[in-house]
């Protein structure tokens, strides 16, 4: 098994490798580029199209490997396939036509309800900190959608530098990879290899600096096919916490989350573009566009790990170390963002609040010594 799995790998990486300079002369070919504006961080024209040589090379690999194995699921593997064909579709499209959001919206829900239809379905919600289990009954459909094409946009919203999107979908995908290991969970493993090899192939081209971006075609793919094997990975388990899936997406769902409460907070409607996401942020603060891009690789790694040891602790019943696990993360996620900024450059009501608890300290230990 272990052979097939680094067979699968081997592959997806060697197709991806060769299907990636064809694809960016066909991208060049159609038209299918992306130039420069006051919202873009590159400089010159640059082919898009990138997913199409992940998808081949997802696809190519997965069916070179799964005829010599027989406990793969291949009806919810039909269901990511056919879905998965649909998301490239609707991305290509975008990547050369430039569809409008609603077109695109149509698209992914389609492929989402193709993913629901196969049986890849959140009918059980285990109830953190707990072994109880709630049923969706009626809701288990209409959340599963809503996720997948939650977490489908939320990749796209992050592919704003070279080798962002890709690098940290890579992360993700290796944290489901282990968990899924730990589970003996065969057909999400041999898709989180053979995706983890397309990742690592097309990188190769696309880490700064770029020779091709990823386009829709690709951020939309890699975020339909983690948003699936999340669902795949976790829906059976009877002691996994409900929060393990969201760790693992920590960047993209925490930018998603701040992109929102930043547009609330400037009046501005959800859908308006801004210039200030997490890599905005972080290149307004001087790192230089590697650093910055290794930076949130730091964190996702870190979102991965937390999501591990969530497992482990949920699995051995430690309600008081998860708790604590949890707020420590959260409370580190506010500090950071109100640092950077990405909400809001003036109100950090979190960063005042400790800077007047430290100076009323400061205050009160003054007075102490004084008083002695």
């Amino acid at each position: 098994m272990n052979l097939l799995y680094g067979i699968g790998f081997a592959a997806a990486l060697l197709i991806a490798l060769l299907m990636t300079p064809l694809v960016k002369r066909f991208a060049f070919w159609v038209g299918a580029v992306d130039a420069p504006n006051h919202r873009k961080v590159h400089s010159r024209i640059m082919p898009r199209l990138g997913g199409l040589a992940i998808f081949i090379a997802f696809v190519g690999a997965f069916f070179i490997v799964s005829p010599a194995m027989d406990t793969l699921k291949m009806d919810v593997v039909f269901g990511l396939l056919v879905g998965g064909t649909i998301i490239v579709l609707i991305g290509a499209l975008d990547d050369r036509f430039d569809l409008s959001p609603k077109i695109k919206l149509l698209g992914q829900i389609l492929a989402a309800c193709v993913v629901v239809y196969s049986g890849v379905v959140i009918d059980l919600v285990n109830v953190p900190f707990g072994d109880g289990v709630v049923s969706l009954t009626w809701l288990a459909v209409p959340l599963t959608i809503f996720w997948i094409v939650g977490v489908t946009n939320a990749i796209n919203l992050i592919d704003g530098l070279d080798g962002l999107s890709a690098g940290v979908s890579g992360i993700a995908t290796t944290t489901i990879l282990v968990l899924a290991l730990m589970m003996g969970n065969t057909t999400v493993v041999l898709l989180c290899i053979v995706l983890l090899g397309s990742i690592a192939g097309f990188l190769f081209y696309n880490f700064h600096p770029a020779k091709i971006f990823m386009g829709d075609s690709g951020a939309l793919f890699l975020g339909f096919c983690l948003a699936t094997l999340s669902v795949l990975g976790f829906k059976q388990a009877t002691v996994v916490s409900l929060l393990v899936p969201i760790m693992i997406l920590g960047v993209p769902l925490s930018d998603t989350f701040f992109a929102i409460m930043r547009r609330w907070v400037n009046n501005l409607p959800i859908s308006a573009a801004d210039k200030n996401h997490l890599h905005h942020c972080l290149l307004g603060m001087g790192f230089s566009h590697r650093t910055t891009v290794l930076i949130i690789y730091a964190v996702a790694a870190v979102f991965g790990c937390c999501a591990v040891l969530l497992s482990y602790i949920s699995e051995q019943q430690a309600l008081w170390g998860a708790i604590i696990l949890i707020a420590v993360l959260l409370l580190v996620l506010v500090l950071g963002a109100e640092a950077i900024g990405i909400i809001s450059k003036t109100k950090k009501p979190v960063l005042h609040f400790i800077n007047k608890v430290r100076v009323k300290t400061a205050q009160l230990s003054t007075r102490s010594r004084m008083s002695k």
